[in-house]
């Protein structure tokens, strides 16, 4: 039963809405519910592809293009977007295949740009497709561009000639010769084949490492073991830095004009010294990861360890990198060049519990066995909250902060070895997580919905004092008796002194107590002391009370940003970060407050943040440059702000009249025409109409304001206002002796074509004869 058409062109309709507003989940919702009336419509489906693909959803984005492509088959905008999502996951040879496909459907359709990039993209892939360089070389020479055409032909020559057959190879590189006699590539090849011996190989183009790599992680990653992860802590951690590396380095080497257009960002971002790579930093940073990766996957260890560390020189810094090199270098023998990138490794939440099994591991092997069983009881404590219902994370750390305390102490080292092993046997194995399920069950049942930690089972310890002391203290802290809570904290204090919840409880008894400052003080010591042991989450939790006590302490709020960051919770961290420029911002320091946009802005590009913040920061820092006057600043932020957002109708407008201002018209104009035909070419006409009359509200004086309101009437079939609207603009030039610009006025109404067109021409006539 076929599907009903308003149903359809309603849903679609909301579809583009929400696509327009950037809002890809609710666009997907409205393009599946068009696609359940037509599920085979070319236009439906394409535009869920894209919505999933703005999402990071990019399995199902590529069935759905795979789809298109098969339905639509002389269309090669499918079949190019399979390939450029198949490239990003690594799976190549679907790459090379349909980018073929796709440039040679775009070179029917004579779009010999389109078909170009998509060879060039196969040849990156593969850089011994001779079939790809045969297209490019043919294009090249029909379009007159012989060095390109040259290059083409001497990869064919060097490709027909390691095939065998070396005659080919002699006439592809005589065709060479024939398009450029005097190149001295073409030169070198002949003097090659006389002599017998092997052309250059073709080069991979740049842009084209990144995916090599990623296709070489994915098999890196091809589960070896029967259960359901197939692999223990460490080697999750290193699965994951394997594939963070090979997607930075995908970031990194990706040419496209939208990964260009990310990078750009940076050229608007003054003052604020360097976070980004410079060019020269981030092409040997490239090489090195590339080169890691790629011993990695031939399990050269000891080389994959000397190209990351070329890496790290280069200027290249991430949790990832410092995680595998600490593994590396753990794994060579290395332990103090181990311990110090592993300690950099472990505040990451994706690499903690591997850094501190390793670090377990590693102090073991140096005999220092208290520093061991206290790094696998940490390794214990984040292995437990990671099994437990996630509201119960929290209390069940908690509860590993007495027994970490009691066993510092701990000088009997059969005692200590006992413990590591024992948290050794029961991790470093593939089944872990269902491991400590078991290891749970087997436990005694609590009373209520309590959970109690795993190490109480493995450990066996005595130190449930500090607990039964903590009881009380809630206890008469609930019964007001305050002071008596205080005191027994200080009794408490003296059997567990560096016991960082009690320390915590203390300050809550001061918060309750009206003593903010000394709360303050006594979570930041806490919060610091938390950050020294690798306890990001916990120093965390103490700096967001500090801030919420104290919204202007800069330096909590500083202190915050870095635990966040650290932690990899890039979205926070710039969060933390627009809250910082707004107090700058309203204490009127307003450099500082641009100063702290830029920065947030940067983190944005370089970690995995939102790239919706991208144009909301952006905002932020054009607003402090119109205060600050400065319109070119603002100029180019705006511009900015168009590329990422084109539908942003305020920065659309504050182009328009920021060039106003600096009298620069015919700029203002093609800003005024580009945001009309955008919102034209998206069947939203009468907006136009709509932004144009603000504008003029606003600049009542601007000539070309008017001029374009008359030409969008006219365009909506309103050309009895549009002619009234010229004919008073006209009138008005000629009495202020404007007798040029009247006339143009005048040609626009002609061109228009009223039903009194005669009159006007009459009138044009008679004022350029006068």
């Amino acid at each position: 039963m076929p599907g009903r058409e308003d149903i359809f062109q309603k849903a679609m309709n909301e579809g583009h809405s929400a696509a327009w507003d950037q809002e890809w989940d609710k666009a997907c919702v409205a393009y599946r519910r068009a696609l359940q009336e037509f599920p085979d419509n070319p236009k439906a489906l394409n535009s869920l592809g894209l919505a999933l693909y703005q999402l990071g959803n990019m399995e199902e984005a590529l069935q759905i293009y795979m789809n298109v492509a098969k339905l639509s088959q002389d269309d090669p905008a499918p079949a190019e977007k399979v390939a450029q999502i198949s490239e990003r996951l690594g799976d190549l040879k679907t790459a090379v295949d349909m980018a073929m496909r796709a440039g040679d459907l775009f070179l029917q359709q004579r779009d010999t740009d389109k078909a170009l990039e998509n060879w060039v993209r196969v040849t990156n892939l593969n850089p011994e497709n001779a079939i790809a360089h045969s297209r490019l070389a043919q294009v090249h020479e029909k379009l007159g561009h012989a060095q390109q055409a040259v290059t083409e032909y001497l990869a064919i020559a060097s490709i027909i000639q390691r095939a065998g057959n070396a005659e080919k190879a002699k006439e592809m590189v005589d065709k060479a010769q024939s398009l450029l006699p005097a190149s001295q590539e073409v030169k070198q090849a002949q003097g090659l084949l006389n002599t017998g011996q092997l052309l250059p190989k073709p080069i991979r183009g740049k842009g084209g490492t990144g995916p090599i790599r990623m296709a070489q992680v994915k098999q890196l990653q091809k589960p070896t073991a029967r259960t359901a992860s197939g692999l223990d802590p460490v080697a999750e951690a290193r699965q994951k830095a394997l594939t963070q590396l090979a997607e930075l380095l995908f970031e990194f080497s990706d040419d496209s004009p939208s990964a260009q257009e990310r990078r750009g960002l940076s050229s608007i971002m003054k003052g604020t010294g360097g976070i980004s790579l410079q060019q020269s930093e981030q092409t040997k940073s490239i090489l090195h990861l590339g080169q890691a990766i790629d011993s990695q996957s031939k399990g050269n260890d000891a080389q994959a360890a000397e190209e990351l560390e070329g890496a790290l020189e280069a200027g290249f810094k991430h949790p990832s990198l410092y995680y595998m090199l600490g593994l590396l270098r753990f794994k060579g023998e290395r332990l103090e060049t181990a311990q110090r990138f592993l300690q950099n490794s472990v505040k990451h939440a994706d690499y903690g519990l591997g850094s501190r099994l390793l670090l377990g591991q590693l102090m073991a092997r140096k005999g220092a066995f208290n520093q061991a069983a206290l790094e696998y009881l940490e390794a214990l404590k984040l292995a437990d909250a990671m099994t437990v219902p996630p509201g119960k994370a929290d209390e069940v750390s908690q509860q590993y902060e007495p027994l970490i305390e009691a066993h510092q102490g701990q000088k009997d080292e059969a005692v200590l070895r006992k413990i590591s092993e024992n948290i050794n046997t029961l991790l470093m194995r593939p089944d872990w997580r269902e491991q400590l399920h078991k290891t749970r069950d087997q436990m005694p049942k609590q009373d209520g919905d309590m959970i109690a930690p795993l190490a109480d089972m493995i450990l066996q310890a005595q130190s449930s004092s500090v607990l039964e002391s903590m009881n009380r203290i809630n206890q008469l802290a609930r019964l007001g008796t305050l002071r008596s809570a205080m005191d027994e904290a200080y009794d408490a204090l003296q059997h567990a002194p560096t016991y960082l919840p009690l320390h915590t409880l203390m300050g809550d008894l001061l918060v309750q107590e009206g003593r903010n400052q000394e709360a303050i003080a006594k979570f930041g010591v806490v919060a610091q002391a938390y950050s020294a042991r690798g306890e990001v989450n916990q120093a965390t939790k103490l700096l967001k009370r500090i801030i919420q006590l104290a919204p202007m302490d800069l330096g909590a709020r500083n202190r915050l940003i870095d635990q966040l960051t650290a932690r990899g919770q890039v979205d926070d961290a710039i969060h933390e970060y627009l809250e910082l420029a707004a107090i700058h911002y309203r204490l009127a320091e307003l450099d500082l407050a641009r100063k702290t946009y830029t920065t947030a802005l940067r983190m944005v590009q370089q970690g995995n943040g939102n790239r919706d913040w991208n144009a909301h920061i952006l905002q932020r820092m054009a607003d402090i440059d119109l205060q600050r006057l400065d319109w070119k600043q603002a100029l180019r932020v705006f511009e900015q702000i168009k590329t990422l957002a084109p539908d942003d109708e305020v920065a659309r407008k504050q182009l328009v009249e920021l060039n106003l201002r600096m009298v620069q018209n015919d700029k203002a104009s093609n800003e005024l025409e580009s945001y009309v035909n955008h919102l034209e070419s998206q069947g939203r006409g009468d907006q136009a109409i709509d932004f144009i009359d603000d504008l003029i509200k606003e600049h009542p004086e601007q000539l070309i304001l008017k001029r374009a309101l008359a030409a969008q009437y006219h365009r909506a079939g309103r050309t009895e206002e549009a002619v009234t609207l010229l004919d008073g603009l006209g009138e008005s030039l000629m009495q202020s002796g404007d007798k040029l610009k009247a006339q143009e006025v005048i040609n626009q109404i002609v061109l228009m074509n009223p039903p009194n067109v005669q009159e006007y021409r009459q009138l044009l006539f008679q004022m350029q004869n006068s």
